[in-house]
């Protein structure tokens, strides 16, 4: 798993032998195992998740019903906004399946940047990117219909179909089972 992360980095910053016994030597790998909360509403937290292998989601528990606000996959980043602001998170984070993450907190990274100073640049090139994508994802979810979100979900990220439950994909569409259920229903009557 570690080649998969030095790859990942690579194509941001190369690394030398040093930095990368550097990296091994923080113990930031991590096994996590399918159903595993990562970070409940109301707790304080300074760990950010890079998940190698596997799944998790963020979302938030509204009126005793959750609302999936997203999904990260291999080579996902995911920095909880709490992190930054330093208060109560507002949402969960657990796994949806046996992941294999790097966690790293605030205080690993201001070290390993004040060691390394090419890594702030790597992050700062990683926030970027993320920025960008989240906002793209946002305006594309707020200017479209569910079937529309649905067909955008087949042909970006098809794996998660397959991989996330369907309670948990027609939260993330913002709409009920059910209207999944019927949604898939007139996608493939439209096909035949």
């Amino acid at each position: 798993m570690q080649d998969k992360l030095f790859d990942f980095i690579s194509k941001y910053i190369s690394l030398s032998d040093d930095e990368k016994s550097t990296l091994l030597s923080l113990d930031i790998f991590h096994s996590v195992k399918k159903g595993t909360t990562l970070l409940k509403e109301g707790q304080n937290s300074k760990e950010s998740y890079f998940v190698l292998k596997g799944c998790i989601r963020t979302y938030y528990i509204i009126d005793g019903e959750e609302k999936t606000t997203a999904f990260y996959t291999e080579m996902d980043a995911l920095t909880p906004h709490c992190v930054l602001s330093k208060a109560p998170s507002e949402y969960f984070i657990s796994c949806v399946e046996d992941s294999f993450l790097t966690v790293s907190n605030s205080d690993m990274e201001v070290e390993i940047n004040s060691k390394f100073p090419k890594f702030e640049i790597m992050c700062r090139k990683l926030s970027e990117e993320l920025l960008a994508k989240e906002r793209f994802n946002f305006d594309e979810f707020k200017t479209s219909s569910p079937e529309q979100r649905y067909l955008n979900l087949l042909q970006k990220r098809p794996d998660l179909i397959q991989r996330v439950p369907q309670h948990q994909l027609a939260s993330y569409l913002g709409i009920k089972p059910q209207s999944l259920s019927r949604l898939r229903a007139r996608i493939l009557e439209k096909k035949s």
